[in-house]
């Protein structure tokens, strides 16, 4: 089996939480059932079932938390995916538990050839050859654990090697703002970290001054290409785009026209399935296929706009 971990909101008190899940999932409908699944859980977890080709959705929320909000997102992704509404299975876990086999499992990882992420628990070490970015365990929703947020980083070290000019750089879907602060640290440019979710916007700009980039990286709240200090920015040398598949197809025309004549575009959250769709969408725009990056059932995307 192979797990895939996004690590939620930290928790100062012992509160009651529990585990929720989903079993028997198709490949296709995990992005939904993952998204739906984050409406209202503080981690959620894949695993794949290699026996059956299935996947296994978890997640863990404050016991009872989000019932009409869940019940709703999940009937969306069903309806998405085409399936019936899965049984919904639940068991109780205690939160310090929950918390301290987070940190326990969340350890210093080195991604591709570039990137270490070091998280807050463990004591700083001098590193030689790779970029640093310290993160919190307990905060840590794109820690880079899961595949779609590892091939970001992987795709992203080629660009930053290119000595094309990066003057404007934009994270749509930021979380905790891995992607915007690695290009910062890397290009000591400035980004623009955007996320629909006001907890995210305040933990990218809290997570950008532990790591000295908060003169760099701005977060706001912002839906897309739609929030005026986005459109303002345009056009864009480089945008990062890790959310899920049928999002990123809805906004290629938005893309296309927010990147700079020959920017780059890393496109992620979606399984290696939907790639071919995802890459379909934006080449209808004139947008040209860079590479692709597979990192286990995941794939992330680097697109050109042509010059």
């Amino acid at each position: 089996m192979a797990r895939d971990v996004y690590s939620g909101k930290r928790e100062r008190r012992a509160d009651p939480l529990e585990t929720i899940w989903l079993d028997a999932l198709p490949e296709g409908a995990v992005p939904a059932f993952e998204a739906a699944l984050q409406t209202v859980c503080r981690s959620v977890a894949l695993f794949r079932d290699e026996a059956t080709d299935t996947w296994r959705v978890e997640g863990v929320r404050p016991r009872g938390a989000g019932d009409d909000e869940l019940s709703g997102a999940l009937a969306l992704a069903a309806a998405v995916s085409g399936i019936e509404v899965p049984r919904l299975d639940s068991a109780p876990v205690e939160a310090e538990g929950w918390l301290a086999r987070t940190v326990a499992a969340f350890g210093e990882q080195e991604i591709g050839g570039d990137f270490l992420i070091r998280p807050t628990h463990l004591p700083a070490r001098r590193v030689y050859g790779r970029t640093v970015l310290v993160l919190d365990a307990g905060i840590a929703f794109g820690s880079g654990e899961h595949a779609s947020t590892r091939g970001c980083l992987i795709a992203f070290e080629r660009v930053a090697k290119d000595r094309r000019t990066l003057r404007r750089v934009l994270d749509l879907g930021t979380g905790s703002g891995i992607l915007a602060m690695a290009a910062a640290k890397r290009r000591r440019r400035p980004v623009l970290a955007t996320d629909i979710e006001p907890w995210s916007v305040r933990v990218a700009e809290q997570n950008a001054r532990m790591n000295g980039l908060g003169a760099l990286v701005t977060a706001r709240l912002a839906d897309g290409w739609r929030e005026r200090h986005v459109r303002s920015g345009r056009p864009y040398d480089l945008v990062f785009a890790n959310i899920l598949a049928r999002p990123l197809c809805a906004m290629a025309r938005h893309l296309s026209a927010g990147l700079a004549p020959g920017g780059t575009a890393i496109l992620a959250g979606l399984l290696g399935t939907q790639a071919r769709m995802v890459l379909a969408a934006h080449r209808r725009q004139g947008l040209r296929l860079e590479r692709a990056v597979p990192v286990g059932a995941w794939t992330t995307l680097v697109i050109r706009k042509p010059r």
